[in-house]
């Protein structure tokens, strides 16, 4: 077994995209090497996975790690947190304390979400890099600290070095290794891997009948940017493993767990700059499988409804609607169709409209009845601008 798959079975890592093999790689390589490390990448892709290998693999390894969120502590507090206060300095301050740079002498300390640093605390941090010295506050003894840092970010540094929100100087220091972690979208198939992983130990433990993904799903998942990356897919997985116990899920239980998000960041595209036409048909034999539906269905309700009643609306006007009709009800509880709309959006709003009027704003009912998703009920609302608060909707 070589060194990468030893790392990656040490700390449970599923995977075996190039992007991410490389970024294990990198880890391991600079391990050994006391230098700092700089480690990017997307919230939620698992960035801190990686200080954990560089201090396992390196010298420190039997020294203190420490993890510190730095956009988790207030501003107020980030110093001393950070390198101790003297009885005194501050109001609260009742005895002398040390911080995580005294406490982990000769190990390693993991700053997450640097970015997020003050500019002042910034000065401190620089200095401990140069000269391995600091000050704790309300004290003018320099104190000496043997460390190692590793930091890491999902902001780009340059651009709040431009901005003047990070001081360049820490960010060369800082960054003498860079370590980027691919994003989820980025991983292709280990995004099915991940899934199958997630809903195994969910049912081992919580003692629950496996879920399974049907292969439609599973192109589903390849195709969703994710972007909450590997903790969105382990919430929505963990979400379907607890509802659909010992169930295959299908593309429409996956799709109802997606976030309503319009940006292009959570849409069901391609990611990456190499543009693939098997995923382009793949994403163009669901939209024709999906309009080939409504379709097929939108036939037997007009004819269920032909033969129902014969106040209904005449065959030849239906052929200028190509989806669906505004529809209200009658006295005898009949649905007819009230006027032909002039145009396909017209018929579309005022029938969706209509709809969730009728069903008192209730939008899972409303996309039952249209024979939709409620993602696609969504979309539309948002395509149409149907006003939300004029018609009362409601989940």
């Amino acid at each position: 077994m070589d060194e990468i798959a030893k790392v990656k079975q040490r700390f449970s890592i599923i995977g075996n995209s190039p992007a991410l093999l490389e970024a294990i790689g990198r880890a391991v390589k600079v391990a050994p090497i006391d230098l700092s490390v700089l480690v990017t990448g997307e919230s939620g892709s698992g960035k801190e996975f990686f200080p954990k290998i560089i201090h396992a693999y390196g010298a420190r390894k039997h020294k203190k790690y420490i993890a510190v969120n730095c956009g988790a502590i207030p501003e107020g507090t980030i110093d001393s947190e950070l390198f101790g206060h003297e009885k005194g300095a501050f109001t609260g301050a009742i005895s002398t304390r040390k911080g995580y740079f005294e406490e982990a002498d000769g190990g390693t300390i993991f700053l997450d979400e640097v970015a997020e640093l003050p500019l002042t605390t910034q000065a401190r941090l620089l200095r401990v890099l140069e000269t391995g010295e600091f000050l704790k506050v309300g004290s003018s003894e320099v104190q000496k600290t043997d460390i190692r840092i590793v930091a890491a970010t999902n902001v780009n540094l340059l651009k709040a070095v431009e901005k003047g929100k990070f001081r360049e100087d820490l960010y060369y220091r800082l960054s003498t290794v860079v370590i980027d972690v691919p994003a989820l979208h980025d991983r292709g198939e280990d995004v099915v891997l991940l899934a199958r992983k997630f809903a195994a130990d969910f049912s081992e433990k919580y003692v629950m009948p496996p879920i399974t993904f049907s292969e439609e799903t599973q192109r589903a998942m390849l195709l969703y940017r994710w972007p909450g990356n590997v903790r969105q897919l382990k919430n929505v997985v963990e979400q379907l493993a607890l509802f659909n116990a010992g169930e295959e899920i299908n593309r429409d239980q996956f799709m109802g767990l997606l976030p309503i998000d319009y940006s292009a960041n959570a849409s069901l595209v391609p990611s990456g700059a190499e543009h693939k036409y098997e995923t382009e048909r793949e994403m163009l034999w669901q939209l024709i499988y999906g309009l080939r539906n409504e379709l097929k269905e939108l036939n037997r309700k007009v004819e269920a409804l032909k033969d129902s009643n014969e106040n209904i609306i005449k065959p030849e006007k239906i052929q200028s609607l190509i989806k669906y009709q505004p529809l209200d009800s009658d006295t005898q509880g009949v649905t007819v169709v009230k006027e032909v709309p002039s145009s396909l959006e017209q018929a579309e709003r005022e029938t969706i409209s209509a709809a969730l009027k009728r069903n008192n704003g209730n939008k899972k009912i409303t996309a039952e009845q249209l024979n939709i998703s409620q993602r696609t009920l969504y979309r539309k609302i948002h395509e149409l601008g149907i006003d939300l608060n004029t018609e009362s909707i409601s989940g």
